[in-house]
């Protein structure tokens, strides 16, 4: 019988594997993530109870961290109505998946630094779907939790460590945007 640490055991060990290029089939990995998220879907849902009960508001727990090649991959819990600031992921690739709930992702992006950020569109995501984002062009995204009343989860895995990234603030009616520095913050390790 598949437990839900099993099923991120499964998550964690393909998120590995599969980043072991340089530049890995981020579509292929996020169907391969999506299959095993919709199969284990229950699962996953009563063992993380505790991640969406917590009220603590948005944090990041650590699935696992590989140094060479550069890989991260977390689980993120998404209070009710919480909604990220425009942020950038330092210039990574990377997949964001639904293991709980719903997400909205709002992206831009833009030819090079010197350019306009352009909207991209929106994603919305359920349990078992991605989306994901190459190191070129320039990225940035929001995410928005979409439930009022109940806490979202979701796995990311990025082609490095995002410890230091940019978040961004609209300037003006004009398409302008302020960059301002952050620093990402861990909750702590997730036990598979």
């Amino acid at each position: 019988m598949r437990t839900y640490r099993h099923s991120l055991k499964t998550l964690r060990d393909i998120a590995l594997a599969y980043s072991l290029e340089k530049s890995p089939d981020l579509a292929s990995l996020s169907r391969e993530l999506g299959a095993i998220v919709h199969r284990d879907a229950r699962k996953l849902a009563d063992g993380l109870a505790d991640l969406r009960i917590r009220n603590r508001g948005f944090e990041r727990w650590l699935l696992a961290r590989r140094g060479r090649p550069g890989v991260s991959v977390l689980v993120m819990a998404w209070p009710p109505g919480y909604s990220s600031p425009s942020h950038d992921h330092a210039g990574l690739w990377g997949i964001e998946l639904s293991l709980y709930g719903a997400l909205e992702v709002e992206s831009w992006s833009r030819a090079s630094t010197s350019e306009a950020w352009q909207l991209r569109g929106r994603d919305w995501l359920g349990p078992g779907d991605a989306t994901w984002f190459d190191t070129d062009p320039p990225y940035m995204h929001r995410c928005r939790n979409l439930s009022r009343q109940e806490t979202a989860l979701t796995l990311h895995v990025y082609g490095g460590d995002v410890e230091d990234f940019a978040a961004y603030e609209q300037v003006g009616a004009e398409p302008h945007w302020l960059s301002l520095p952050q620093r990402a913050r861990i909750a702590g390790p997730l036990r598979v």
